[in-house]
């Protein structure tokens, strides 16, 4: 279901505690100003704790708040708004948790005289309580042949020590006959190339990565910033 209007009079009509899910990427700042263009980048941090304290209270305990978030470069310099921002969603009471890397993979050639094109965005976990809700089967992908390329059945069986004589290794055992694993916390996804009447779409896999993990079927996930509706329609789906 999709509601329009400002999301932070939109939420102050839903009630607390019923999302298990809150995923979403705000307007960068003074990003696409010809579109949506978010607030100054040393207002940012003000502007979006209005907006921050209606997710803390719409979800629940056990919830999870993802954002999707970049800094942007100032004067020559990347401005570090993204990193007061999370300390001020430190302030306000959330947990930041955890931290994963979005690569787009197929993110656009070009040349700056000081720095290389922008291939990653952060996906910050924020959440009420270290005890929140998370299936981490639902997201496992396949093992691969990592575990195996240079290691016979019984090398396998046994305890791979380090090859830096640092005394850490690897359990090469525990992986015999398993088919998946756990994925890391960087997710290489191609940004959306089709048209979406929307400049920064996300792509399907992205949302439906988050949904999986730390929403139960039925549950609800919620889009304060819904752009082309990516969220909803795989959330729905």
């Amino acid at each position: 279901m999709m509601l329009r209007g400002d999301s932070r009079v939109v939420m102050a009509r839903m009630n607390s505690e019923m999302a298990d899910l809150v995923m979403t990427s705000p307007p960068y700042a003074d990003a696409r100003k010809g579109q949506y263009g978010g607030p100054a980048p040393d207002a940012y941090v003000g502007w979006f704790l209005g907006f921050s304290l209606e997710v803390k209270r719409l979800l629940r305990e056990d919830g999870t708040f993802i954002l999707n978030i970049k800094e942007k470069v100032v004067n020559g310099e990347r401005h570090p708004y993204v990193l007061h921002l999370i300390l001020a969603l430190r302030e306000q009471g959330w947990l930041w948790t955890e931290e994963f890397i979005w690569h787009k993979r197929n993110s656009v050639p070009g040349k700056w005289p000081n720095r290389f094109r922008d291939s990653w965005e952060r996906c910050l976990q924020f959440n009420k309580s270290k005890n929140f809700y998370m299936d981490q089967d639902a997201v496992k992908v396949p093992v691969g042949d990592w575990s195996w390329r240079e290691h016979n059945t019984a090398s396998r069986k046994s305890r791979g020590e380090s090859a830096t004589g640092s005394s850490f290794g690897v359990n090469r055992g525990r992986w015999i006959g398993k088919q998946t694993v756990y994925p890391a916390n960087v997710l290489s996804l191609a940004t959306v190339c089709r048209n979406t009447g929307h400049s920064a779409a996300f792509p399907d896999e992205l949302p439906e990565f988050f949904i999986k993990l730390f929403s139960r079927k039925g549950g609800v996930v919620i889009d304060p910033f819904a752009g082309s509706g990516t969220t909803v329609r795989v959330a729905q789906r």
